[in-house]
């Protein structure tokens, strides 16, 4: 194999590799981390569910209002509460708080990707993997999000790593560290996510097994005391939870929940086979454009232990995923990891095997489309909804177009996959300066919640204001504008205002004239204090809320 150039050699090398590993994730991760509000509906549920807990102290039950939310394990609303503690913030942390853990998972399955290749790798190849996972979209999503995904990822990778290092040693006895992070990786994806992640771990053993017909390396992962300390780990809160819910917690997450989602789409996120492997180019990006051209030093080695290892990691899961009727981008991510180390091994040899010209053709489409497409959008899509495009977020897009065509260039005049990985990394990183520090934030039509809340506290004519939503019922405002927020049927308006305290309805436009109407009919006098019009970003429907408080005789 070619050497790799000495920016490589220099970036891998020990004690430097990880240093610049976590910067590049913070730099790929923080644009906007701050500054976007909350993201429905997902993200605010969650979010809602930790700062209920620290409001009433159970950290057994998880409940979205009077509402159960028995939908994932515990897991990662421990460690949002937690983090609402550590930083000290508590009941009234702000929403970048509750992504603190997922922006610490996402961190540390850049650095496990290095480690996990590093098993059959050395350190520039590890060096390549670790950042194309650090570059991909769909971590940047997710490390942004206060949700469960971004520290599943870091869970299953640590356990793929441990899994990698006793396949390749063969042993039938192990070192008790490398047993130790297996089990307890797998434990952490089971109260994080449930199934996911023993699902992913243990296809990729079946795979092993079956295509390599060796099982006795499976001793070196102590199976019966590594299982005994994993029930240690996870059963006390699974106990807890079912007597506490009378078992209802199963009936919701497993019924309902999982197997609904394995039989027909769900929340209007069904899709057909295939549909994962198209988002790929996009969830993926940039990796996804170099893996195509990649691929046939891939094929052409895939009796080493790299590629069989990597093949049995994402190719059963990956059709279990495709199989799956509900699907939504970040589904796939627990693989990616293993495409990412693929694929960099496959552009490190691609350095003596340059790859076909059609497929560096393909790549350089993809590679220049993606910020072509971006630049675009920061233009049209505010103006679409109304809005002014961000000066700051236009202007780094712009560059980011060229930066993308010239890495596309580059790619088609040499076929040096290698010296395109980092103009890629350039090109994405002022993507994700523009769009997430600059072009989402400024999209204010679509952060309905935000300017509804700050409204809400603008007109209230006392402190603490009861306030009830009819027609706008989306997670994000219960969350910016407290636990108490009512949500309620058009018919309920009028009764609720009757009652005695400082009260504000907030209505949409659709249940407005009947609201004023019956209110005068019953004696109600109640004030129009202002409106608030925007886009909800679920479904794309206008919204026109009045903001109603009563008037003072």
């Amino acid at each position: 194999m070619t050497p790799p150039p000495r920016w490589l050699r220099a970036a891998s090398a020990p004690g430097v590799a990880p240093l610049l590993l976590t910067l590049l994730a913070l730099a790929m991760f923080l644009p906007g981390f701050w500054l976007v509000p909350p993201l429905d509906r997902d993200e605010p549920r969650f979010a809602q569910a930790s700062k209920q807990m620290l409001e009433t102290g159970d950290y057994v039950d998880i409940r979205y209002q009077e509402a159960t939310r028995h939908k994932k394990p515990v897991g990662i609303y421990w460690l949002q509460v937690a983090a609402a503690k550590i930083t000290g913030f508590e009941a009234d942390a702000p929403i970048w708080v509750y992504r603190l853990p997922s922006l610490i998972g996402a961190v540390l399955a850049v650095l496990l990707t290095f480690w996990t290749a590093r098993a059959f790798t050395g350190p520039p190849v590890a060096f390549i993997a670790a950042a194309f996972v650090a570059m991909a979209i769909v971590v940047g999503v997710e490390a942004r999000l206060a949700k469960a995904d971004a520290v599943l990822l870091a869970s299953i990778v640590a356990a793929q790593g441990a899994l990698a290092r006793c396949w390749l040693s063969a042993r039938a006895k192990q070192s008790w560290g490398l047993v130790f992070v297996f089990w307890t990786a797998l434990a952490v994806s089971i109260v994080i996510k449930g199934p996911v992640g023993v699902m992913v771990v243990g296809l990729t053993i079946l795979t092993l097994v079956v295509f390599t017909r060796r099982a006795r390396w499976l001793s070196s992962l102590r199976p019966i005391p590594g299982a005994l300390y994993l029930l240690v780990l996870v059963l006390p809160w699974f106990v807890a939870i079912g007597i506490a819910t009378d078992g209802g917690f199963y009936a919701e997450a497993i019924g309902r929940d999982m197997l609904g989602k394995v039989g027909q789409g769900q929340e209007g996120h069904g899709a057909p086979p295939g549909v994962h492997l198209a988002a790929m180019f996009g969830t993926f990006w940039p990796m996804a454009a170099l893996m195509l051209p990649a691929a046939g030093a891939v094929i052409r080695d895939r009796r080493t232990a790299v590629v069989q290892f990597c093949l049995a990691w994402a190719v059963p899961s990956w059709i279990v995923f495709e199989l799956v009727a509900t699907k939504l981008p970040h589904y796939t991510m627990p693989l990616l990891p293993a495409l990412a180390i693929l694929t960099a091994y496959g552009v490190a040899r691609a350095a003596d095997m340059p790859p076909r010209r059609v497929l560096v053709w393909i790549a350089a489409a993809l590679l220049a489309l993606v910020p072509l497409g971006l630049l675009v959008a920061s233009i049209a899509a505010p103006l679409y909804l109304g809005a002014a495009p961000s000066p700051a977020g236009v202007v780094l897009c712009a560059f980011a177009a060229p930066a993308g065509f010239f890495t596309a260039r580059f790619l088609v005049r040499t076929r040096n996959l290698l010296g395109t990985v980092p103009r890629a990394g350039a090109t994405a990183l002022l993507i994700y300066v523009a769009v997430w520090g600059f072009v989402f934030p400024a999209l204010s039509p679509i952060w309905i919640s935000s300017r509804l809340t700050q409204a809400v506290a603008e007109v209230s004519q006392c402190a603490d204001p009861e306030v009830m939503s009819v027609g706008f019922n989306e997670p994000s405002f219960v969350f910016l504008n407290g636990t108490d927020t009512r949500l309620a049927a058009p018919d309920a308006a009028v009764p609720w205002m009757q009652g005695a305290g400082c009260r504000i309805l907030v209505i949409d436009a659709p249940y407005e004239a009947a609201f004023v109407e019956r209110a005068a009919r019953d004696g109600v006098s109640v004030t129009l204090a202002g409106r608030v019009a925007g886009v909800n970003i679920n479904g794309g429907r206008t919204l026109d809320i009045g903001i109603y408080r009563k008037t003072e005789n």
